[in-house]
């Protein structure tokens, strides 16, 4: 196999794109520099939220905020100079003490508690996914082109070394022009067929949205956690733990919360922003919880001089033929890139061109990709010197947008026909309602 080093015309391509991403780089907060201290309000405090906090701990945190008591506490001992609150709301009514803001809420607020900081122009750094669903990832996306701040979804992955020298590999034409890729996960957490049970287990006992009350864990505000969610009864299959993300009207299943992680190597490397259609299968949609095994097939366009290509997701039991049939090696789960003269295969900490033996000998293309000082450290420093990050809300929007219309296929049950630009289906007006949802009152975005 010939050596394929970067061509000068790619490297001109990618310093264009760089500078674009300086073009919109968000505003310095004066008289900054990488010494000084951020002051930091972290909204959400446990769990992901404990981490992400952790995290930026080497900067200023001024202001805590949890509808969980008990998280509160845990995180004001740490930070015994911070200010609590339980409202998020609340604590924008001090924005004026501090710069930046991190969100590690549950996915159903997450756009309320980005939207506000951006309304502030405060520098965020927010979860994924970015939003709950479609029309909320639009707004959150051009509210943060105005704003002009530093922004980073938390797509970890992204800053490793791992996914940079493979969208290297793809983008300097290691394997000639892709066609098709492949995502695959084995979480088969949610609505399960009988299939899913016996591969998993029961992992999922409550299958139906329970009618009876339950009195909220101490310290929990279940109105607050509730958000603008349709009111419900506490119950414990929602919360402590991760319970909520398959229920459609708190998450969105695997699809939204994996898909950010594995579906953004694709998304990266092959220059994708809206589909053109998506159409999904799987069990019959349940009106409650998010399917355990699914998949989605998103068709794009021509991209620049990129061809057309189809990108399809398998979750759960599902699988690529490609993976069935013995092709491949048939890793738990992975990111299967096919092009004109082989394949890429990675996951999230190594990857390896195929088949093998035409690639040996093969010269790697020299680096094009800066090494990232880590996820949560090009955040600290765009927050202060402007610089840009690497999954910002302009990249991460449109990641959003796409994942959520997987799951939007897989319930209307149709192939839609996307109109990016007017955020409809065209073929497909009953999509509407699961593209912009109704809030409880009180809320508004």
């Amino acid at each position: 196999m010939p050596t394929k080093l970067v061509t000068r015309r790619q490297f001109t391509r990618y310093l264009a794109t760089a500078a674009g991403a300086i073009a919109l780089a968000p505003a310095i907060l004066r008289g900054r520099n990488l010494n000084d201290k951020l002051n930091i309000a972290v909204i959400g405090t446990g769990g992901r939220g404990g981490s992400n906090l952790e995290s930026v701990s080497s900067e200023n945190i001024v202001a805590l905020c949890d509808v969980n008591q008990r998280n509160l506490d845990a995180a004001a001992a740490k930070h015994p100079g911070a200010k609590k609150f339980r409202d998020f709301r609340a604590l924008f009514d001090h924005h004026r003490d501090f710069d930046a803001v991190v969100v590690s809420t549950c996915e159903h607020t997450h756009a309320f508690a980005t939207m506000l900081a951006l309304h502030h122009h405060k520098h965020v750094y927010c979860e994924k996914p970015l939003t709950h669903g479609i029309w909320e990832a639009r707004r959150i996306r051009e509210a943060a082109a105005k704003a002009r701040v530093a922004t980073q979804m938390g797509i970890q992955i992204h800053a490793t070394e791992n996914y940079r020298r493979v969208v290297e590999l793809v983008q300097s034409g290691a394997i000639g022009p892709v066609s098709e890729a492949h995502v695959w996960v084995s979480r088969a957490w949610g609505w399960q067929s009988s299939a899913d049970a016996k591969l998993h287990g029961d992992i999922v006992s409550v299958q139906e949205r329970p009618q009876e009350s339950a009195p909220p864990p101490p310290g929990l505000d279940w109105d607050l956690w509730l958000g603008p969610a349709p009111e419900r009864p506490y119950n414990p299959v929602y919360f402590p733990g991760p319970k909520w993300y398959r229920w459609w009207d708190f998450g969105n299943g695997t699809m939204s919360d994996l898909g950010s992680h594995w579906n953004d190597l694709p998304f990266w490397a092959l220059k994708l922003q809206a589909p053109l259609t998506i159409e999904a299968s799987g069990p019959p949609p349940h009106p409650e919880i998010a399917p355990a095994s699914m998949t989605a097939t998103y068709e794009y366009g021509q991209r620049g001089d990129l061809p057309p290509v189809k990108v399809k997701w398998h979750q759960g039991v599902e699988r690529p033929e490609i993976w069935k049939s013995g092709g491949i090696p048939q890793w738990d789960s992975g990111c299967l890139f096919i092009g004109s003269k082989g394949m890429i295969l990675s996951d999230y900490d190594k990857h390896v061109l195929l088949p093998e033996k035409d690639f040996a000998g093969f010269h790697r293309p020299d680096p094009f990709i800066p090494r990232s000082p880590g996820h949560h450290a090009e955040w600290l420093a765009a927050c202060k010197t402007g610089s840009a990050t690497s999954a910002d809300f302009q990249y991460s929007g449109w990641l959003t947008e796409a994942n959520h219309l997987g799951n939007v296929a897989y319930r209307v049950g149709k192939k839609l026909e996307w109109n990016a630009k007017k955020m409809r289906a065209k073929n497909a007006p009953e999509a509407d309602q699961l593209i912009h949802r109704h809030y409880r009152k009180g809320w508004s975005l």
